[in-house]
């Protein structure tokens, strides 16, 4: 099972999180991608856009930090953190 945990956060304070499940056979890229668009979906957010810093963070820590930069909209929290919790 694929599991990605999905928070926001605001002055270093966690406003709310969640915890998408997939059981599909997809790859693992795309399981990370429709885990993201589920986040944001439940958060009503835009999706973020993956920039180089974000995706060698993503490769080296299995985590992910969008900050306002990764998003078009303005947001109204400081940033968006994706963390793999199990594979």
């Amino acid at each position: 099972m694929f599991r990605l945990w999905g928070k926001e956060f605001k002055d270093n304070r966690m406003l709310r999180d969640t915890v998408i499940c997939d059981e599909t056979d997809d790859t693992r890229t795309h399981k990370i991608f429709n885990a993201l668009d589920a986040i944001c979906y439940e958060f009503d957010l835009s999706k973020p856009i993956w920039l180089d810093s974000t995706i060698s963070d993503f490769k080296r820590h299995a985590k992910a930090r969008f900050y306002q930069d990764n998003f078009v909209d303005s947001i109204d929290f400081d940033y968006l953190e994706i963390q793999i919790i199990e594979e």
